[in-house]
């Protein structure tokens, strides 16, 4: 990476402990029979000004206010900086009286009588992860133990920075005896970032352990965090969970699509559900998400299975999670940047065979049946979630149906890119996986009340019989002039259950992508409009270098001492694309390496699905090399940068007077 890590809470000054040793597991002590639930202040608002007693008691009100207690939401957790740099005389921890002029125990008092349970912040080293340095617990085990019991403290999250290279087992085996005496039952997060395999060691040390770095509030990082815990599942049970970090949901990083992915999975995997965002700021949206209630269940299912994927190929991913009762959880996951449809059956969610199933969609909060087949056209990013079980009653409800609205792409992973004046071809779908028929179909495609739609097959069908889809094709035209940007497409479906008589409507929302069509001549591609990118840190800059965090944070770009008014600033990996039109012909660049880092990268031009330029390794040692790249004919162009297969460290990679010629 190519800044510091912050690992669990701070800027981490971390000293790995030793190879892990073994440990005697003490009888289960029936806390965290089920992941735990709650909110911890530290995604939020870091060590800022408004984490104090007023937030606390505030959040805390909430969780009872909007449902949340009532949902399973019980810890209102305390992280970093709630205490003072320097111990008392008598060893004591103090708390910061300017954030909790109260005292803990009086805050941990109010949160208890609202029904709730109250968590605090230690690391398992002598100073604490923030930068500020506040007092660890290593050597002060039984004290602070002690000193949390008598303010009625029920959870324990223990970090691992400034640890002096002592064992990692053996620090948190330690605290986890100094608990133990205490008498109070506190669950004990383990928070050592999976630098020491805590998911061979850690059930009997603690209830949950974290597998990973610290989460961001980003796409990048909470796909990866995904994959590193999603391979974890056999090590997680009642009692013992493996933690991919705190929920950002609702930090305002990810889109709402992503952010119910991010729940889905994290519930999908029997993670801890620990609340990230200010719940005093909060939208409708992000308490919709998490609140609901049919999600929530899967991860709180008494069996206590961690969910696994079963498939999982060209970023689409089945995961499955056994329930108590026999029932199975699935979820249909898309990591792409684009719709696709995915499918599964009962019979490789490993059911029993059966005449039909009940099928529940957990964010539509709609029950069916299917015959066995599970589909649905996923969004960019998105995740379609369901409960099945095999039912003896499956016929009393509705088939389940699947709905799409596609168009024709220009090669396979682009984005549904609709160019003004330009008739787009579209497919509308409609799918029965039920054991019954629908009759009385009728497509529509809806597009923006200026665009042309017409439909050039059958737009009807008498009869939709179970295992069996209705497409329709249309030619979809936005006007000439037509403004840059992301419009509805939506396929609707109207039709009738036989069996009741009922009405029925589908209806699938789709995204056209409107472009800038290209002008003639020469432009820097900084003053162009891209269709979409992604970057290593932060955001791509234009006409700047990377700087990693914020829009705007970077500085000049300079390549070997020159520096450069025009350009692009990425930092690997990362990709960039403009749409063509099969109108240009060229791309120019001087590429390299940004001054004063030290990573090595490779840069690549994409021509539709064809790469047209490889660059081969670059490093800060070299000097800009001059890129041309042919992209006649192409629709569209992807300009990527990647870490050259050694890891993203400083990797920040420099498109310098870049420009597209058509």
């Amino acid at each position: 990476m190519a800044a510091a890590l912050a690992l669990c809470a701070g800027f981490a000054l971390p000293v790995a402990g030793t190879a892990a040793t073994a440990v005697t597991e003490p009888a289960g002590d029936g806390l965290a029979l089920t992941p735990p639930m709650g909110f911890n202040n530290w995604n939020s608002t870091h060590c800022d000004g408004t984490f104090n007693e007023t937030m606390i008691r505030d959040i805390a009100d909430i969780f009872v206010s909007k449902g949340l207690k009532e949902a399973g939401y019980t810890y209102v957790n305390l992280d970093d900086c709630w205490a003072l740099p320097e111990r008392a005389p008598n060893g004591d921890l103090v708390p910061d009286p300017v954030r909790f002029p109260g005292g803990i125990k009086a805050l941990a008092d109010y949160v208890h009588g609202k029904g709730l349970k109250f968590g605090i912040y230690s690391s398992a080293g002598t100073k604490t992860c923030h930068e500020a340095g506040f007092p660890g617990a290593l050597g002060h085990e039984q004290r602070d133990a002690n000193l949390f019991a008598s303010w009625g403290v029920d959870y324990l999250k223990y970090d691992n920075c400034n640890n002096q290279g002592i064992n990692a087992v053996e620090r948190y085996t330690k605290m986890r005896d100094a608990l133990r005496a205490t008498g109070r039952p506190i669950v004990f997060s383990i928070c050592e970032w999976g630098m020491n395999k805590p998911w061979e060691w850690g059930k009997g040390v603690g209830h949950l352990w974290r597998t990973t770095i610290d989460i961001n509030d980003s796409w990048a990082s909470m796909l990866s965090i995904l994959k590193q815990n999603m391979v974890r599942a056999d090590h997680a049970g009642p009692g013992h969970w493996n933690d991919p970090d705190m929920l950002e949901v609702g930090n305002g990083g990810m889109t709402g699509t992503e952010y119910r992915t991010h729940f889905s999975l994290w519930s999908m995997m029997a993670a801890p559900l620990l609340i990230g965002t200010d719940l005093r700021e909060a939208s409708q949206e992000t308490f919709d998400i998490l609140g609901n209630q049919d999600v929530i269940a899967v991860d709180q299912d008494p069996l206590g299975v961690q969910g696994r994927p079963i498939r999982s190929a060209n970023g689409l991913h089945v995961f499955v999670k056994p329930l108590a009762g026999g029932d199975k959880a699935v979820a249909l996951f898309n990591e792409n940047d684009t719709p696709a449809r995915i499918s599964t059956t009962a019979a490789e969610l490993g059911l029993p065979q059966s005449s039909g199933y009940r099928l529940r969609d957990l964010w539509a909060h709609t029950d069916a049946h299917t015959a066995g087949t599970i589909s649905a056209m996923v969004p960019a990013h998105g995740t379609a979630m369901y409960r099945i079980g095999a039912d003896r009653h499956w016929f009393q409800y509705p088939p389940a149906l699947d709905a799409a609205a596609e168009v024709e792409l220009s090669y396979a992973g682009a984005l549904p890119v609709v160019a003004p004046g330009t008739p787009a071809a579209y497919t509308t779908t409609l799918g029965n996986s039920g054991g019954a028929p629908v009759s009385e179909v009728r497509a529509r495609l809806l597009a923006p009340a200026d665009w042309s739609v017409r439909a050039t097959s059958e737009a009807a069908a008498t009869v939709l019989r179970g295992n069996e889809q209705f497409h329709t094709t249309w030619e979809v035209t936005p006007p000439p002039g037509t403004p840059p940007g992301r419009y509805p497409v939506s396929a609707v479906f109207d039709y009738v259950n036989p069996r009741s008589g009922t009405p029925g409507t589908l209806t699938h929302v789709a995204e056209a992508v409107v472009p800038e069509v290209p002008q003639t001549g020469t432009r820097y591609l900084s003053d162009v409009l891209w269709l979409r990118s992604s970057n290593g840190w932060g955001p791509v800059e234009k006409d700047t270098t990377n700087g990693e965090r914020a829009a705007g944070d970077g500085g000049p770009i300079t390549l070997r001492g020159v520096t450069y008014a025009k350009g692009l600033g990425t930092h690997a990996q990362s990709s960039v694309e403009y749409f063509t039109g099969g109108s240009c012909a060229e791309v120019r660049a001087l590429v390299g390496v940004d001054d004063g880092k030290n990573g090595s990268v490779t840069f690549e031009v994409w021509a539709d699905g064809e790469r047209v330029y490889d660059s081969g390794v670059l490093t800060p040692a070299d000097p800009a090399r001059t890129l041309v790249a042919d992209v006649t004919g192409a629709a569209a162009v992807r300009l990527v940068a990647t870490d050259a297969g050694n890891g993203i460290t400083n990797d920040h990679a420099d498109w310098a007077e870049l420009t597209l010629t058509c």
